[in-house]
């Protein structure tokens, strides 16, 4: 039955999008089981446990809505699966972890799908995400060989791994039921080249973003950019979290990495998808502001503290409201020199309006002649706003009749 989603778009419910739905309430009730499997002592509510867990399960359900998302609008995208079988697979290794740390039978097997579930759906389900975005194909025929050997690293890293004898990865305290005793130095070689094929593999779909960025136009284009914004955000997150409390550094990498699907369903999606450029403006414009302002904060309160009697653990409090009241009258100059720098490197068109509508209003305040005015009015809106025609016109000015006196 057809029902009508954001957009005026018609869903239909195909066996497809029941699938994807089933995939996603099926996510959902692994990881509540997931949660109910873990032990009684694991259960504090510290910020680090609640963080881990909330992201885990954010994430988790967000991969897997967006899946749903593109399989209901674009069915024939691939996307859409590779993002929910990658959530399922989150969800199956979040359940094994539980099942571990309970110690329930055969749970020496059990120990062995997380890292096996990882191997086997993000190297490669990263891969095929940067390979056949935004389309769902590949660019050309002659990036199948990188599919499929990928693909085949991916099964002998996951075989090799599997009979690798020796400490189980997640818990060391673990021997691999499935390690052939003797074939150790053999497999970790195998595992070794299986691994670094399918990183080339992922750096080489890497490379096709980059070629096509270089001749993408139009819908593609704002696409790509969706993509980079979020790829962008997520390494600059993962950079700076380290340097950030615990609490904040969880929530900064956790948003990042939430930020991602997101920006891929839009994309794919096209669901304000030419609000793009303005909101990589505005995260240069106020990221830029934030450094820097904080930046010039922490040093007027050091240099002050320096020079009037030394800083401790705790500088005084003239020196903080000093720098905080130095800061403030800062926030507007700082902003707007950045936003004309941004737009100067970043968005050269807006930078050109702006100056093209500044320098007609400095000559407005000179001329008097209506038809050069007219002709200069007619060159801004041309430059500025690029239409393909443009014209004036002026109501003529009514004159009142003279009255006459009896």
């Amino acid at each position: 039955m057809p029902v009508s989603g954001a957009g005026g778009e018609q869903l239909t419910s195909t066996p497809q999008v029941r699938v994807a739905w089933t995939i996603l309430v099926v996510t959902v009730g692994l990881g509540v089981l997931g949660l109910g499997l873990l032990p009684a002592q694991e259960w504090q509510l510290t910020t680090d446990f609640v963080g881990q867990v909330a992201g885990n399960g954010l994430l988790t359900v967000a991969c897997s809505a967006v899946g749903v998302l593109i399989i209901s609008r674009r069915p024939g995208n691939v996307i859409g699966w590779i993002y929910a079988l990658v959530a399922l697979a989150m969800a199956l290794g979040g359940v094994a972890g539980g099942y571990v740390d309970r110690s329930l039978p055969g749970f020496r097997w059990v120990a062995l799908l997380p890292d096996l579930l990882w191997l086997a759906t993000v190297p490669v389900g990263v891969m095929l995400l940067m390979l056949v975005f935004p389309t769902g194909q590949l660019p050309s025929s002659r990036w199948r060989p990188v599919v499929w050997v990928t693909i085949g690293a991916t099964v002998v890293t996951v075989v090799g791994t599997a009979l690798t004898p020796g400490p189980v990865e997640y818990y060391p305290d673990l021997r691999n039921p499935l390690g052939i005793t003797g074939a150790g130095p053999v497999l970790e070689v195998i595992v070794g080249v299986g691994f670094v094929a399918m990183v080339a593999g992922v750096f080489a779909a890497a490379g096709s973003l980059i070629v096509r960025w270089r001749r993408a136009r139009g819908i593609e284009r704002q696409q790509l950019k969706w993509l980079a914004y979020a790829a962008g955000l997520l390494v600059v997150a993962q950079l700076s979290a380290s340097m950030l409390p615990r609490p904040l550094f969880l929530v900064v990498t956790y948003t990042a990495a939430l930020l991602f699907p997101v920006a891929i369903g839009i994309a794919i999606v096209r669901y304000r998808l030419y609000d793009i450029d303005r909101i990589i403006n505005r995260t240069l414009v106020y990221g830029l502001l934030t450094a820097i302002l904080g930046l010039g904060y922490a040093g007027v309160v050091l240099v002050l503290g320096q020079l009037f009697g030394g800083i401790g653990d705790r500088p005084p409090s003239w020196a903080v409201a000093g720098a905080t009241l130095a800061v403030a009258a800062l926030v507007q100059p700082a902003r707007r020199r950045i936003q004309q720098a941004v737009d100067r490197q970043f968005n050269r068109r807006r930078y050109d309006a702006v100056r093209t509508v500044e320098s007609f209003s400095a000559r407005l305040r000179d001329q008097v002649d209506l038809d050069t005015l007219t002709a200069e009015l007619l060159s801004v809106v041309e430059q500025t706003m690029q239409p393909s025609a443009a014209s004036l016109w002026l109501r003529p000015s009514v004159q009142e009749p003279q009255r006459t006196g009896a």
